[in-house]
Protein backbone atom coordinates (compact mmCIF):
# COMPACT_ATOMS: atom_id res chain seq x y z
CA UNK A 1 0.00 0.00 0.00
CA UNK A 2 2.91 2.06 1.18
CA UNK A 3 4.18 1.38 -2.57
CA UNK A 4 2.14 2.84 -4.15
CA UNK A 5 0.94 5.63 -2.23
CA UNK A 6 4.90 6.72 -2.76
CA UNK A 7 4.44 5.99 -6.23
CA UNK A 8 1.36 7.58 -7.72
CA UNK A 9 0.96 10.25 -4.43
CA UNK A 10 3.32 11.36 -2.89
CA UNK A 11 7.01 11.16 -4.24
CA UNK A 12 6.59 9.78 -7.80
CA UNK A 13 4.06 13.00 -8.90
CA UNK A 14 7.06 15.26 -7.54
CA UNK A 15 9.94 13.53 -9.59
CA UNK A 16 8.06 13.05 -12.42
CA UNK A 17 7.30 17.02 -12.37
CA UNK A 18 10.55 18.17 -11.78
CA UNK A 19 12.96 15.83 -13.86
CA UNK A 20 10.26 14.60 -16.53
CA UNK A 21 12.21 11.08 -16.75
CA UNK A 22 12.08 9.42 -20.17
CA UNK A 23 11.81 5.80 -20.59
CA UNK A 24 12.10 4.21 -24.00
CA UNK A 25 11.26 -0.07 -24.50
CA UNK A 26 8.77 -0.09 -21.58
CA UNK A 27 6.99 -2.62 -24.15
CA UNK A 28 9.72 -4.95 -23.21
CA UNK A 29 8.84 -5.68 -19.66
CA UNK A 30 6.23 -7.82 -19.39
CA UNK A 31 2.47 -6.95 -17.84
CA UNK A 32 2.23 -9.92 -15.51
CA UNK A 33 4.34 -12.73 -14.56
CA UNK A 34 8.04 -12.80 -13.22
CA UNK A 35 11.37 -10.65 -14.98
CA UNK A 36 14.24 -9.92 -13.99
CA UNK A 37 15.28 -6.20 -14.31
CA UNK A 38 19.17 -6.19 -14.79
CA UNK A 39 20.45 -2.79 -14.68
CA UNK A 40 23.62 -0.35 -14.62
CA UNK A 41 24.32 1.51 -11.48
CA UNK A 42 25.20 4.94 -11.38
CA UNK A 43 23.79 6.16 -8.45
CA UNK A 44 21.92 5.91 -5.41
CA UNK A 45 18.61 7.71 -7.49
CA UNK A 46 18.59 4.49 -10.38
CA UNK A 47 16.18 2.45 -7.61
CA UNK A 48 13.47 5.48 -7.75
CA UNK A 49 13.81 6.38 -11.44
CA UNK A 50 13.71 3.11 -13.28
CA UNK A 51 10.11 1.78 -11.20
CA UNK A 52 8.98 5.02 -11.94
CA UNK A 53 8.61 4.86 -15.68
CA UNK A 54 6.64 1.50 -15.08
CA UNK A 55 3.60 0.72 -13.89
CA UNK A 56 4.56 -2.33 -11.78
CA UNK A 57 5.92 -2.99 -8.61
CA UNK A 58 9.78 -3.67 -9.01
CA UNK A 59 11.44 -4.94 -5.60
CA UNK A 60 15.36 -4.87 -4.82
CA UNK A 61 17.29 -6.01 -1.81
CA UNK A 62 19.18 -3.39 0.16
CA UNK A 63 21.51 -3.78 3.30
CA UNK A 64 20.23 -4.37 6.19
CA UNK A 65 21.33 -1.50 7.86
CA UNK A 66 18.34 0.58 6.32
CA UNK A 67 15.99 -1.35 8.23
CA UNK A 68 17.56 -2.33 11.69
CA UNK A 69 18.36 1.52 12.85
CA UNK A 70 17.20 2.65 16.09
CA UNK A 71 14.81 5.49 16.89
CA UNK A 72 11.99 7.40 15.39
CA UNK A 73 14.98 7.67 11.95
CA UNK A 74 15.29 4.30 12.02
CA UNK A 75 11.57 3.86 11.79
CA UNK A 76 10.95 6.32 9.38
CA UNK A 77 14.44 4.95 7.04
CA UNK A 78 12.27 1.14 7.53
CA UNK A 79 8.81 2.68 6.68
CA UNK A 80 10.22 4.41 3.35
CA UNK A 81 12.56 1.55 2.38
CA UNK A 82 10.00 -1.25 2.85
CA UNK A 83 7.22 1.05 1.30
CA UNK A 84 9.85 1.99 -1.81
CA UNK A 85 9.98 -1.62 -2.63
CA UNK A 86 12.92 -2.73 -0.83
CA UNK A 87 13.97 -5.89 1.18
CA UNK A 88 16.45 -6.20 3.45
CA UNK A 89 19.58 -8.75 3.19
CA UNK A 90 22.61 -8.92 5.58
CA UNK A 91 25.35 -8.58 3.54
CA UNK A 92 27.90 -8.65 5.88
CA UNK A 93 28.30 -12.56 6.78
CA UNK A 94 29.67 -15.33 4.67
CA UNK A 95 26.16 -16.20 3.23
CA UNK A 96 25.35 -12.62 2.05
CA UNK A 97 25.00 -13.89 -1.25
CA UNK A 98 22.83 -16.91 -0.50
CA UNK A 99 20.44 -15.13 1.62
CA UNK A 100 19.82 -12.03 -1.63
CA UNK A 101 19.25 -15.12 -3.82
CA UNK A 102 16.74 -16.97 -1.52
CA UNK A 103 14.98 -13.52 -1.24
CA UNK A 104 15.31 -13.16 -5.46
CA UNK A 105 14.08 -16.30 -5.84
CA UNK A 106 11.05 -15.64 -3.20
CA UNK A 107 10.26 -12.16 -5.47
CA UNK A 108 9.80 -13.96 -8.49
CA UNK A 109 8.18 -17.19 -7.07
CA UNK A 110 5.23 -14.52 -6.45
CA UNK A 111 5.06 -13.44 -9.88
CA UNK A 112 6.80 -10.06 -9.55
CA UNK A 113 9.72 -8.03 -11.55
CA UNK A 114 12.93 -8.32 -9.44
CA UNK A 115 15.81 -5.65 -10.10
CA UNK A 116 19.15 -6.44 -10.00
CA UNK A 117 22.35 -4.63 -10.56
CA UNK A 118 25.05 -6.69 -11.65
CA UNK A 119 28.34 -5.00 -11.29
CA UNK A 120 27.38 -5.18 -7.85
CA UNK A 121 27.78 -1.71 -6.15
CA UNK A 122 27.56 1.50 -7.95
CA UNK A 123 30.13 2.97 -10.74
CA UNK A 124 32.64 5.51 -9.34
CA UNK A 125 33.71 7.02 -12.92
CA UNK A 126 30.44 6.60 -15.09
CA UNK A 127 32.13 3.52 -16.44
CA UNK A 128 30.04 0.25 -16.66
CA UNK A 129 32.08 -2.92 -15.00
CA UNK A 130 31.77 -6.59 -14.99
CA UNK A 131 29.04 -8.31 -13.95
CA UNK A 132 28.92 -11.00 -10.91
CA UNK A 133 27.33 -13.91 -12.37
CA UNK A 134 24.37 -13.85 -9.72
CA UNK A 135 22.35 -12.79 -12.18
CA UNK A 136 22.94 -15.51 -14.74
CA UNK A 137 22.38 -18.05 -11.67
CA UNK A 138 19.18 -16.41 -10.83
CA UNK A 139 17.91 -16.54 -14.60
CA UNK A 140 18.29 -20.37 -14.79
CA UNK A 141 17.08 -21.69 -11.29
CA UNK A 142 14.04 -19.18 -11.62
CA UNK A 143 13.57 -19.33 -15.45
CA UNK A 144 12.48 -15.73 -15.10
CA UNK A 145 13.38 -13.48 -18.45
CA UNK A 146 16.44 -11.31 -18.10
CA UNK A 147 15.32 -7.36 -19.05
CA UNK A 148 18.16 -5.60 -19.70
CA UNK A 149 17.96 -1.82 -18.72
CA UNK A 150 19.93 1.12 -18.46
CA UNK A 151 19.26 4.44 -16.26
CA UNK A 152 21.37 7.35 -17.86
CA UNK A 153 21.41 10.69 -16.23
CA UNK A 154 21.09 9.60 -12.37
CA UNK A 155 24.84 10.51 -11.52
CA UNK A 156 24.30 13.80 -13.04
CA UNK A 157 21.14 14.11 -10.94
CA UNK A 158 22.52 12.66 -7.39
CA UNK A 159 26.26 12.38 -7.74
CA UNK A 160 27.95 10.01 -5.11
CA UNK A 161 29.27 11.74 -2.14
CA UNK A 162 26.79 14.74 -2.82
CA UNK A 163 22.78 15.35 -1.42
CA UNK A 164 22.01 17.00 -5.01
CA UNK A 165 23.82 17.34 -8.58
CA UNK A 166 22.89 19.43 -11.33
CA UNK A 167 18.61 19.00 -12.80
CA UNK A 168 19.32 16.36 -15.84
CA UNK A 169 16.58 15.01 -17.22
CA UNK A 170 17.11 11.14 -16.54
CA UNK A 171 16.66 8.77 -19.29
CA UNK A 172 15.49 5.04 -18.82
CA UNK A 173 15.85 2.52 -21.47
CA UNK A 174 14.58 -1.57 -21.88
CA UNK A 175 15.86 -3.86 -24.09
CA UNK A 176 14.39 -6.86 -25.68
CA UNK A 177 14.09 -9.96 -22.95
CA UNK A 178 16.66 -12.40 -22.60
CA UNK A 179 15.91 -16.08 -22.94
CA UNK A 180 18.56 -17.93 -21.48
CA UNK A 181 16.68 -21.46 -21.19
CA UNK A 182 18.87 -23.20 -23.58
CA UNK A 183 20.94 -23.21 -20.55
CA UNK A 184 18.47 -25.04 -18.36
CA UNK A 185 19.98 -27.08 -15.21
CA UNK A 186 23.82 -25.83 -15.80
CA UNK A 187 23.34 -23.62 -12.84
CA UNK A 188 26.23 -24.45 -11.36
CA UNK A 189 28.52 -24.66 -14.63
CA UNK A 190 30.76 -21.20 -13.63
CA UNK A 191 31.59 -20.89 -17.59
CA UNK A 192 27.99 -20.85 -18.52
CA UNK A 193 27.13 -18.39 -15.85
CA UNK A 194 29.97 -16.04 -16.86
CA UNK A 195 28.75 -16.56 -20.62
CA UNK A 196 25.31 -15.66 -19.82
CA UNK A 197 26.35 -12.73 -17.48
CA UNK A 198 28.41 -11.13 -20.07
CA UNK A 199 25.69 -11.40 -22.78
CA UNK A 200 23.80 -9.46 -20.02
CA UNK A 201 26.27 -7.03 -19.32
CA UNK A 202 26.66 -6.16 -23.36
CA UNK A 203 23.05 -5.47 -23.44
CA UNK A 204 23.36 -3.10 -20.66
CA UNK A 205 26.42 -1.07 -22.40
CA UNK A 206 24.72 -1.39 -25.84
CA UNK A 207 21.74 0.53 -24.04
CA UNK A 208 23.63 3.20 -21.74
CA UNK A 209 26.82 3.70 -23.91
CA UNK A 210 28.98 3.24 -21.38
CA UNK A 211 32.63 2.33 -21.87
CA UNK A 212 33.03 -1.05 -20.55
CA UNK A 213 35.68 -2.56 -18.42
CA UNK A 214 36.61 -5.98 -18.00
CA UNK A 215 37.38 -5.67 -14.04
CA UNK A 216 34.42 -5.95 -11.09
CA UNK A 217 33.80 -2.55 -9.92
CA UNK A 218 34.77 -3.13 -6.13
CA UNK A 219 38.14 -3.53 -7.81
CA UNK A 220 38.69 -0.85 -9.92
CA UNK A 221 37.35 1.58 -6.97
CA UNK A 222 40.59 0.00 -4.38
CA UNK A 223 42.58 -0.10 -7.80
CA UNK A 224 41.67 4.17 -8.77
CA UNK A 225 42.29 4.58 -4.37
CA UNK A 226 46.18 2.91 -4.48
CA UNK A 227 46.65 5.43 -7.95
CA UNK A 228 45.28 8.45 -6.32
CA UNK A 229 47.69 7.75 -3.06
CA UNK A 230 50.31 7.05 -5.30
CA UNK A 231 49.93 10.21 -7.21
CA UNK A 232 49.30 12.78 -3.67
CA UNK A 233 53.09 11.08 -2.69
CA UNK A 234 55.05 11.59 -5.86
CA UNK A 235 53.17 15.40 -6.26
CA UNK A 236 54.53 16.23 -2.24
CA UNK A 237 58.06 14.43 -2.89
CA UNK A 238 58.26 17.27 -5.87
CA UNK A 239 56.86 19.60 -3.51
CA UNK A 240 59.16 18.76 -1.12
CA UNK A 241 62.23 18.52 -3.46
CA UNK A 242 61.21 21.75 -4.92
CA UNK A 243 61.67 23.42 -1.35
CA UNK A 244 64.87 22.39 -0.76
CA UNK A 245 66.11 23.56 -4.16
CA UNK A 246 64.96 26.87 -3.49
CA UNK A 247 66.44 26.73 -0.19
CA UNK A 248 69.53 25.89 -1.55
CA UNK A 249 69.93 28.45 -4.21
CA UNK A 250 71.99 31.96 -3.57
CA UNK A 251 70.60 34.61 -1.27
CA UNK A 252 69.70 37.63 -2.79
CA UNK A 253 72.18 40.63 -2.81
CA UNK A 254 71.64 43.42 -0.63
CA UNK A 255 71.36 46.91 -1.66
CA UNK A 256 74.20 48.91 -0.77
CA UNK A 257 73.24 51.82 2.05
Amino acid sequence: MLYWFLKWIALGPVLRLVFRPKADGVEHVPEEGPAILASNHLSYADWLFMPLTLNRRVTFVAKAEYFTTPGIKGWFQKKFFSGAGQVPIDRSGANAAEGAMKSAMKILAEGDLFGIYPEGTRSHDGKLYRGKTGVARLALETGAPVIPCAVVGTDVVAPAGKVYGTWTRPAVRFGKPLDFSRYAGMENDRYILRSITDEIMYEIMRLSGQEYVDLYASKAKELDKEKAKQAAAEQAERDRAAREEAGDGPEPEKKAS
